[in-house]
């Protein structure tokens, strides 16, 4: 290892200096780093032994400080790399710098991951209490949210919140809940006006959730809030009064206490198992095997595929006019338009119906084996 203290001699340009010390000893706790004395009182002695005695000449006190400055970086690198390879030499010791230390993980995690920041957790934290702790600042009134629901909701839900085809009904069926069939609608069976906000902020509309502002989502919920005769036309919803509106059916859900067993805990005292009997059998009977199954998997094409993610939703039922699959009747006018025309408005979108019928991470392919398995359906 090269001491930086050590003792040398300068020779420039044929010129002898007496010795020189660089630095004082390096303290033991201090021997494997590489630190010296400043770089500008080392040069000053470098130069001080390089030119012995005093000079008037500005040239040749500019051309010994040059070269002192090269020395000095040389045996600053050496003694650095130097002390790095004897450091990692010692009975086969890891040199730990910087850029190789361990980062300290917190109990538990081991050392895996990291905690969750502060904005990361706002934006999974979006849920409505039913007292209303969570909601964001807003207001509307129903007649701000009806063009609305017409707009993004009645495709499905209806424009009076009857339901079309399979979709949830939101409106009516009040006095149901004790028949054989109830209607259970945001009037009839939920329990708090802060679920419907909740519900439509995170998943509606079906094919664009979480696309809705705050405001829109206040709008939305004062209309079908009105819709089950619950507020006025003309009442304005808002954060502070949404947990106030009492639903018809708040004291129909209630905290089950019972518990899930009917024998009592037993951790003392308990029963000997040697006197616990076994007071029935159970009873074999020979029943012929059943046939086995078939194993066959019918696979969808890639057209039926498309079609049953993006088009079925609408065009099974035949929401908003759109024609039934295999109702010929129905599609002859838009097979007569011929199949690019076809594929077009349903890339495109056209009507009611969103481009790529809102799933528009298909790509053009997708869309075209779907429309030409509908063809082919309806002409079969």
């Amino acid at each position: 290892m090269i001491r930086m203290d050590a003792v040398f001699s300068t020779k420039v340009k044929g010129l002898q200096s007496a010795p020189a010390r660089l630095s004082p000893p390096v303290p033991a706790h201090r021997a494997r780093s590489c630190s010296i004395r400043s770089p500008r009182y080392v040069s000053h002695t470098i130069e001080r032994a390089a030119l012995g005695t005093e000079t008037d000449s500005p040239a040749h006190s500019y051309n010994v400080r040059a070269r002192a400055t090269l020395i000095l970086a040389g045996f600053f690198l050496a003694a650095c790399a130097s002390s790095a390879a004897d450091d990692a030499a010692v009975a086969g010791e890891t040199v730990v710098t910087e850029f190789n230390a361990p980062v300290a993980q917190s109990t538990g995690h081991y050392g895996y991951g990291k905690d969750a920041s502060p904005a990361e957790v706002a934006g999974w934290d979006i849920d409505i209490r039913p007292d209303g702790l969570g909601l964001p600042p807003g207001s509307a009134t129903p007649e701000d949210g009806e063009m609305m629901y017409e707009d993004k909701c009645a495709l499905c839900h209806g424009s009076f919140g009857e339901g079309v085809g399979r979709y949830p009904v939101l409106a009516g069926g009040e006095g149901t809940l004790t028949e054989p069939r109830p209607e259970k609608t945001v009037g009839s069976f939920w329990p708090y006006a802060s679920t419907l906000w909740d519900y439509i902020n995170r998943a509606m509309p079906f094919a664009e959730p979480e696309s809705l502002s705050d405001e829109e989502v206040y709008a939305i919920t004062a209309y079908v809030l009105y819709l089950n005769d619950l507020v006025d036309y003309e009442f304005e919803l808002n954060q502070d009064n949404l947990a106030a509106i009492e639903m018809p059916n708040k004291d129909g859900f209630f905290f089950d206490d019972r518990p899930d067993v009917l024998n009592e805990l037993c951790m003392s005292n308990c029963k000997d198992p040697a006197t616990i009997t076994i007071t029935s059998e159970p009873t074999l009977t020979d029943e012929p095997e059943p046939e086995a199954a078939s194993t066959a998997v019918v696979e969808m094409s890639p057209g039926e595929s498309t079609y049953q993610q993006a088009c079925a939703m609408c065009h099974a039922a035949g929401v908003a006019d759109a024609p039934i699959l295999g109702e010929q009747a129905a599609w002859a006018e838009r097979i007569a338009l011929g199949r690019d025309a076809l594929i077009s408005s349903s890339i495109n979108g056209k009507g009611f119906m969103p481009p790529k019928g809102g799933q528009t991470q298909l790509s053009d392919d997708d869309v075209t084996a779907a429309v030409d398995f509908m063809i082919e359906r309806t002409a079969n």
